[in-house]
């Protein structure tokens, strides 16, 4: 693993570059706590993992809704003017959550206060927009910089669950959700301090006011991105149903590990493959090892295989994801005006966002009425889907007739 690493040295080489990341992780590390603290929190507290499930889903909502407003925001002011007060304003409605979890306040309060809290800023967006900027002159470069971002992305989605459970279960339910917010606001307000590698503010101009969903190629695009929430969120929920039939709900948590690491390792070893296709085919490409990989924990589950042999499905079938999502995100830097680089983005995070939930409740209800193992066809129709819409000839034109700057 050296030696791809070692290709990742000139993503690095402009100065503030592993400041910026480093802190960002810190932020991004929290947003992946969040999930699973809402959860023990209100489950505990009000003894309803139903009512817990339907606050933690109406702040991921929240969050898809607001991210795009804030992303139009940052690209007009800038990311640190924006960032901090973003940031900052989520202290009182989290402050309101606890107090009212605790209190026995009406559930509706509960509900009101995490879609407060979802004014949490997009780092991984920003971070991209970042790199996007210091290296547009080098694709190459950029393609291993996005390709950091989404290893770093898996990273913090293995360990954010594992130390937000380990909070709320060791120290109190209440403790988990505190740490989140302690960790993303020094990590948002330390990002926010790097002002040498920020963007400057884009300039206005008519044409600014042209809504994004007019950019050719990126209605499809954010449909892609929209199916590989759907995967995302049905595989989650689909493993944990099945483990729980197993007689084994604890190792749930580890399975999607699994998958995380998958996507982890895949996504730095593609990162420091030198791209010699334009990113509209490599995302294609992507889609089709998706969607084939993901017929591996569809056979287990089906199969009745145990945790072992699932374990080891999950995580080839980890591995497919990252490529996509790496192609994706740097199709979507190509087509989108330089102008709206972090709202566009941010529109993308919300596609997935909403993916997550909607493939989650899918998942869910799959689970509730279907054979253990079965969900897993949602991933795989999920991934099949964003094949077709990768694949479509309207999808890669816009990419293809920018030949000159594909990487």
């Amino acid at each position: 693993m050296s030696l791809p690493l070692a290709r990742y040295r000139p993503v690095f080489a402009a100065p503030g570059t592993l400041t910026f990341t480093l802190s960002g992780l810190l932020g991004r590390l929290a947003l992946a706590m969040n999930g699973v603290c809402v959860v023990v929190l209100v489950a505990d507290r009000r003894g309803s993992y139903a009512l817990a499930g339907s606050v933690s889903a109406v702040g991921v909502l929240a969050g898809a809704a607001l991210l795009p407003l804030l992303g139009r925001l940052v690209d007009r002011l800038g990311q640190a003017r924006v960032a901090v007060p973003a940031v900052l304003a989520t202290a009182l409605p989290t402050a309101g959550l606890l107090l009212c979890v605790r209190s026995g306040a009406p559930a509706w309060t509960l509900f009101l206060c995490w879609a407060l809290s979802g004014s949490s800023p997009d780092l991984g967006g920003m971070a991209r927009a970042r790199w996007a900027h210091l290296h547009r002159a080098d694709p190459a470069v950029l393609h291993r910089a996005n390709a950091l971002e989404q290893s770093l992305d898996e990273l913090c989605f293995m360990a954010g669950p594992v130390l937000g459970m380990a909070l709320c279960t060791a120290v109190a339910p209440e403790a988990g959700l505190l740490a989140a917010r302690v960790l993303g606001t020094v990590g948002t307000l330390l990002f926010a301090a790097q002002r040498a590698t920020e963007p400057p503010p884009a300039v206005r101009t008519p044409a600014a006011a042209r809504g994004l969903f007019r950019t050719p190629g990126l209605p499809p695009l954010l449909a892609v991105f929209l199916s590989t929430g759907v995967l995302f969120g049905s595989m989650e929920v689909t493993t944990l149903a099945y483990t729980d039939a197993l007689g084994r709900q604890s190792a749930g948590g580890g399975l999607l590990a699994l998958v995380a690491a998958g996507s982890c390792v895949s996504g730095l070893v593609f990162g420091a493959v030198r791209p010699r296709r334009p990113a509209a085919l490599r995302l294609a490409l992507g889609t089709g090892a998706m969607t084939a990989l993901m017929l591996l924990p569809l056979a287990a589950g089906l199969s009745g295989a145990g945790v072992p042999l699932l374990g080891a499905a999950l995580l080839a079938a980890g591995s497919g994801t990252a490529p996509t999502m790496v192609s994706g995100m740097t199709l979507a830097q190509r087509l989108l005006p330089a102008h709206r680089l972090t709202e566009g983005m941010a529109l993308a995070v919300s596609a997935i966002l909403v993916g997550i939930s909607t493939g989650a409740t899918l998942g869910g209800a799959l689970a509730q009425h279907a054979a253990p193992g079965t969900g897993y066809l949602l991933p795989v129709c999920a991934a099949a889907l964003a094949l077709g819409l990768a694949a479509r000839p309207a999808a890669r034109r816009p990419d293809n007739s920018r030949s000159p700057q594909t990487v």
